[in-house]
C-alpha cells in the first residue's frame, strides 16, 4: 500500500483570524480550529454562503510563500535566502542553521534528517506550497454549491473569488518551479480516500499549467482593487506573475541547446523534468514579451499602479525650488518594499498583524555575525550614477574626495559630515536602506556595531563590515506598521518587460530603456546609455535587479537562471572597519578581506551545477507517488 502524499494535504490545521492571509477575510463565526473539512463542519456548512466560503479561500491565501524570517515556516534554519548568494555571509553557526551546516560546507543532500531537516532553502514535500493548493481546489470545486439567494452572493463576486483561488495555485507552482523543476500537479482536493498516484509532470507542463491558472484568473480578476480589499490578487497580479515566470522559464538555464548539467541531458530520464525544451526556444522570450505588452496595456487602461516616488523635503537656498534629499529617495524605496497597499505593490502575502515579524531579522543580526559581502557594497554606484572604483583605495578614503568617500562625506577632520540629523550620503541610496554601512544608525537610532572596536553587546566576530538594514529600517517607530511580504513590486514587472524585450528583440528599445530608466530614477540615478547591445543591456538589468531587490529573495534565482557561476565561485570579500570610538564612531579606518576563512564548497574549483535546483528528499521519492530525483543529487 502506498504511503500518503504529503501529510501535510491531509493534516494541516487552519489556523486562527488573527494571523490569516487579509485582515478583510475574516474566518466568521465558525469557530475552524481544524481543516474546515475535518472540524465537523460540512460542505455544505462552508458553502452555505459567500461569506462562509471565504474562510476556505483565505486558507490558502494564508499558506503561500513569505520571505520574512518568521514561525511560518523553518527555511534555512530561520536563516534568509541571501546568505547562500555573493550578497550576504551568515555566521549564524548553530545547530540546524542551513547555510552553514548545509550549503557553506557542501553538506546538502537527498538525505537531511533530523534537526538539519528545514535547514535547506526548500525542502520538497514539507512546505505549505500544496497546502495552499489543496484548500485552493477545495474551494474551486465547491463554490457552485453556494445559493444564489445567500447573503453577499452575485455571481460577479464567485468568479471574482475563484479566480483569487486560481491565483492561490500559479503562486505556489511558482513557488515551487523555481526551487525544484516540475513538480506534480495536483489538480483537485485531494481525499485520503484518494490513490496517491501523483506522477511528476515536466518542466514545461509545470511553466505551462502556471501560465494557464495566471490566464484564467486575470480573465475574471479587477485590474486593482479598493483599500478595503487590499491583499486580494488582481488582473495586474496575475499578468505580472504570467510575466515572471515567463521569464524564468526563458533564460538560459532552463532554456539552452546544452544542459545545464550532465544529467540534465538525458531528456527521458531527468532532462524534461528540470529543462523546458531540449533546444533553445526564442518563443519563450517571445511569449513573455506579450505578457509585458499585456500588463502595459492593462496599465493604459487601468492605471493605478506605478513607482513609489520621492516627496521633495529640501529646498535650493538659491532658488527656494524644491528638491530630493538622499534621505527621501530612500525612504520612498523603504515605502516600496514595506508599505502595504501602495501603488507599487502587485503581490502581498500576510500571515499577521504583529509588527513582531521584523523581529527575527533583527535577531540573525543581533546574535550572530551575519553581514553584506563588499564585493555587493562595490556594486552600488555613487549618487551621480558613476560606478563606485573597483580598486578604490581603501587604506586612504580621504584621497578620493569628499564627495567620492565611500559611505559619507567628510569634513576637514575626516569625521562624517551632517546635515540636519542626516549624514550626508554619497552612494545610490538603495546602498543604505539595503545595507546598514559604517556610520550610519542601524537600529534605535544608535550607529551600527560592524566595527571591530564597537565592543557593545551586539558587535559579533566574524561580521563582514555591514549589516542588514531592510526590514530593520533604523528606528522602533519605523517597524510599528503591519508586516507584508510583497511578493512582487512594480518594480519588477518594469525589470521583468525590460528583459523579455531586450531578449526577444536582440537588443533593448526605447521602451526597454524607459523602463529600467525608471526604476533608477526613482532613486535620483542618471539613465543608462542608450544603443547598447542585447548582452551590455542584461548585464545592466542584472546588475539593476541586484541594487533593487536586495534580501527580497531574487539574487538566488537570477543565478540560477542566468547560470552565473562566477557569483556561485567568487571569492567573496568582507572590511575590517575600526571606529574612532567603541560606540557611536564618527570615521573610521578600511581593511578589505575574504569573508570566508576557508572558501564554501562551491567557491571551489569543483563546482557543481546541481546547486541550481533543491534536492529531493529521499523520503519523498522513496513514497513512490511519482516524484523522482533532481541532476546531481
Amino acid at each position: 500500500m502506498k504511503k500518503i502524499f504529503f501529510e501535510i494535504l491531509t493534516t494541516t490545521l487552519l489556523l486562527t483570524a488573527a494571523v490569516v492571509s487579509c485582515e478583510s477575510l475574516k474566518l466568521g463565526d465558525a469557530g475552524l480550529s481544524k481543516a474546515p473539512e475535518s472540524s465537523g463542519a460540512t460542505i455544505d456548512t462552508l458553502f452555505a454562503s459567500l461569506r462562509d466560503a471565504d474562510k476556505v479561500l483565505t486558507s490558502a491565501y494564508y499558506y503561500l510563500p513569505y520571505g520574512l524570517i518568521s514561525d511560518f515556516d523553518s527555511k534555512m534554519g530561520r536563516d534568509i535566502l541571501e546568505s547562500i548568494t555573493d550578497h550576504f555571509v551568515s555566521n549564524k553557526h548553530s545547530e540546524g542553521d542551513g547555510p552553514n551546516d548545509l550549503y557553506y560546507t557542501g553538506a546538502l543532500g537527498a538525505n537531511i534528517s533530523g534537526q538539519a531537516a528545514g535547514g535547506e532553502a526548500y525542502r520538497f514535500g514539507s512546505e505549505k506550497d500544496y497546502t495552499a493548493i489543496r484548500y485552493a481546489w477545495l474551494f474551486l470545486e465547491n463554490a457552485d454549491r453556494i445559493p444564489e439567494d445567500s447573503q453577499g452572493f452575485s455571481a460577479g463576486e464567485l468568479a471574482k473569488k475563484k479566480a483569487e483561488a486560481k491565483m492561490c495555485i500559479a503562486v505556489a507552482y511558482a513557488n515551487m518551479v523555481r526551487y525544484v523543476g516540475g513538480v506534480p500537479l495536483i489538480k483537485k482536493h485531494i481525499e485520503t480516500s484518494d490513490e496517491m498516484s501523483f506522477p511528476r509532470n515536466t518542466f514545461k507542463e509545470t511553466i505551462d499549467f502556471i501560465v494557464q491558472m495566471c490566464d484564467e484568473a486575470a480573465a475574471d480578476l479587477p485590474w486593482s482593487v479598493t483599500a478595503t480589499e487590499d491583499g486580494r490578487f488582481t488582473k495586474a497580479a496575475a499578468i505580472g506573475l504570467k510575466l515572471r515566470i515567463l521569464c524564468f522559464a526563458a533564460s538560459p538555464t532552463f532554456n539552452s541547446d546544452t544542459p545545464w548539467h550532465p544529467a540534465a541531458g538525458d531528456w527521458e530520464g531527468m532532462g524534461k523534468y528540470v529543462r523546458y525544451g531540449q533546444t533553445y526556444d526564442k518563443g519563450l522570450w517571445d511569449s513573455a514579451k506579450a505578457a509585458a505588452d499585456e500588463f502595459m496595456s492593462g496599465l493604459s487602461s487601468g492605471g493605478f499602479y506605478g513607482l513609489v516616488q520621492a516627496t521633495p523635503t529640501g529646498v535650493d537656498p538659491m532658488t527656494l525650488a524644491p528638491y530630493c534629499t538622499p534621505r527621501d529617495y530612500r525612504l520612498a524605496y523603504r515605502d516600496a518594499y514595506n508599505k502595504r497597499g501602495t501603488i507599487e505593490s502587485i503581490i502581498s502575502i500576510r500571515k499577521s498583524n504583529s509588527t513582531s515579524y521584523h523581529n527575527s531579522n533583527m535577531d540573525l543580526q543581533d546574535d550572530f555575525g551575519c553581514g553584506a559581502t563588499l564585493d555587493w557594497v562595490n556594486k552600488f554606484p555613487y549618487a551621480d550614477g558613476t560606478p563606485f572604483p573597483e580598486n578604490f583605495d581603501w587604506a586612504h578614503p580621504a584621497a578620493a574626495g569628499s564627495d567620492r568617500m565611500p559611505f559619507f562625506k567628510s569634513d576637514a577632520n575626516g569625521d562624517l559630515t551632517i546635515d540636519g540629523s542626516s549624514y550626508m550620503e554619497t552612494r545610490d541610496p538603495r546602498l543604505y536602506e539595503n545595507i546598514c554601512v559604517p556610520g550610519d544608525n542601524w537600529k534605535n537610532g544608535v550607529v551600527g556595531p560592524n566595527y571591530v572596536n564597537a565592543k557593545g553587546p551586539n558587535f559579533q566576530d566574524g561580521n563582514t563590515g555591514f549589516l542588514q538594514m531592510k526590514f530593520i529600517m533604523q528606528q522602533e517607530a519605523d517597524r510599528n506598521t503591519p508586516p507584508h511580504w510583497c511578493l512582487m513590486r512594480f518594480a519588477e514587472v518594469l525589470l521583468n518587460a525590460a528583459e523579455a524585450y531586450n531578449e526577444s528583440n536582440g537588443g533593448p528599445d526605447a521602451k526597454a530603456e524607459s523602463w529600467l530608466n525608471a526604476v533608477r530614477a526613482r532613486v535620483g540615478l542618471p539613465p543608462v546609455a542608450t544603443g547598447m547591445s542585447k548582452e551590455d543591456f542584461r548585464k545592466a538589468l542584472i546588475l539593476e535587479r541586484e541594487l533593487e531587490f536586495g534580501f527580497e529573495e531574487v539574487r538566488w534565482f537570477d543565478m540560477v537562471r542566468w547560470g552565473l557561476k562566477e557569483a556561485f565561485t567568487a571569492k567573496l570579500r568582507a572590511l575590517t572597519v575600526t571606529g574612532n570610538k567603541q560606540k557611536n564612531a564618527t570615521s573610521f579606518t578600511y581593511e578589505p578581506k575574504l569573508a570566508f576563512p576557508s572558501r564554501p564548497i562551491w567557491q571551489d574549483s569543483a563546482f557543481d551545477t546541481k546547486w541550481y535546483l533543491a534536492p529531493i528528499p529521499a523520503v519523498e521519492v522513496n513514497k513512490g507517488y511519482g516524484m523522482t530525483q533532481n541532476p546531481g543529487w
